[in-house]
C-alpha cells in the first residue's frame, strides 16, 4: 500500500464500524450501506418487511465484493422501543456491538393545500419522520452507548424542507425541521459522552417515493413540480445516489470528523442558495 492509499484508509477506513442503517431497503439507504461496505464496515439494514431487506441485501452482495461476509437485515419496527432494543442485541451477536446508526425511515404521504390536510396523514407522516426516523431508535441507541460508554456516531436524514418549507407536504415540514432541530439538540446533549449526531441533507434524488411527484407516469416528461425543482437547482438536474457517499464516509469516520458534531450536510446540487 502506498503513502497515499495508506493515508486515505487511516482517514476513512472504516473496518472498525459495525452500522446500522434504519430504513434500510430505499434507494437512498442502498447507497450509503454500498458506501460503507466498500470502506470496510460492517452493515446492518433494518427494515419494515423482510422480504424488501433480503432483495436489499441480494443488490448489494452483487455490487460490492465480499459483501456477504460483512451484511446483515433484520426486520424492525423502528416506531416500537422494544423492538429496537431486540434489534441492537441481535446485530450485537451477529457483529458485535454498533456503534454507527444512520436513521433512514422516512417519506411522505402526498400533497394537498393546508385547509384539506387529513389529519390521520398528517400523523402518520409526522410519525414515520421523526418518531420512528429518529426519536425511538436515537434514544435507544444513545442508552445502549452511554451505559457500554461507547463513542457511538449518529447520521440522521434532514432534508431541503428541513431549511424551506416545501408547498403543499405539511407533514413532512414539520418533520423534517424537527429532525434538523433534534440533531442539533441531541448532539449537545450526548456530546460529553463522545457520541456525536449529525445529518446529510440530500437535495432531489429520484426514488419510489417521489418518482410519480416528479414524472409523469405516462410520458415520462417532469411534471410542473420536477421543473420546477430543476428551476431551482443550480446544477439543473436531479442528484446520482452514489453522491451522497462523501458525505456519508466523511461524518462517518471518527478520523475524519471527530471533532464535528450538530451540522446537517447539504448535498443538493446547490438548491439552498439559489437566488434571483
Amino acid at each position: 500500500m502506498n503513502e497515499v492509499n495508506r493515508y486515505l484508509e487511516q482517514m476513512f477506513g472504516l473496518s472498525d464500524t459495525v452500522a446500522v442503517i434504519t430504513g434500510g431497503a430505499g434507494a437512498i439507504a442502498g447507497a450509503l450501506a454500498a458506501a460503507l461496505l466498500k470502506a470496510g464496515a460492517k452493515v446492518v439494514l433494518w427494515g419494515h418487511h423482510q422480504s424488501t431487506i433480503d432483495a436489499a441485501i441480494s443488490r448489494l452482495k452483487g455490487e460490492v465484493d465480499g459483501a456477504e461476509h460483512r451484511l446483515f437485515g433484520y426486520e424492525v419496527d423502528t416506531g416500537n422501543e422494544e423492538a429496537v432494543q431486540t434489534a441492537i442485541g441481535a446485530t450485537e451477536k451477529t457483529f458485535g456491538a454498533p456503534n454507527l446508526l444512520i436513521n433512514g425511515v422516512g417519506g411522505n404521504r402526498g400533497k394537498c393545500a393546508f385547509v384539506d390536510q387529513d389529519m390521520e396523514t398528517f400523523e402518520f407522516v409526522l410519525k414515520l419522520n421523526l418518531v420512528a426516523g429518529l426519536m425511538i431508535p436515537t434514544k435507544v441507541f444513545a442508552s445502549y452507548w452511554i451505559r457500554g460508554k461507547i463513542r457511538g456516531a449518529i447520521i440522521n436524514m434532514t432534508s431541503m424542507g428541513s431549511y424551506v418549507p416545501l408547498s403543499g407536504v405539511w407533514a413532512y415540514d414539520a418533520a423534517k425541521a424537527g429532525v434538523l432541530n433534534l440533531t442539533q439538540a441531541s448532539a449537545k446533549e450526548f456530546a460529553p459522552h463522545g457520541i456525536r449526531v449529525n445529518a446529510i441533507a440530500p437535495g432531489f434524488f429520484v426514488g419510489k417515493q417521489n418518482r410519480a411527484l416528479l414524472y409523469d407516469e405516462r410520458s415520462g416528461e417532469l411534471t410542473d413540480r420536477g421543473k420546477a425543482i430543476i428551476a431551482h437547482t443550480p446544477y439543473g438536474r436531479f442528484g446520482e445516489t452514489d453522491e451522497l457517499a462523501g458525505a456519508l464516509l466523511f461524518l462517518a469516520s471518527q478520523k475524519a470528523s471527530g471533532f464535528v458534531t450538530g451540522i446537517s450536510l447539504a448535498v443538493d446540487g446547490g438548491y439552498l442558495v439559489d437566488n434571483i
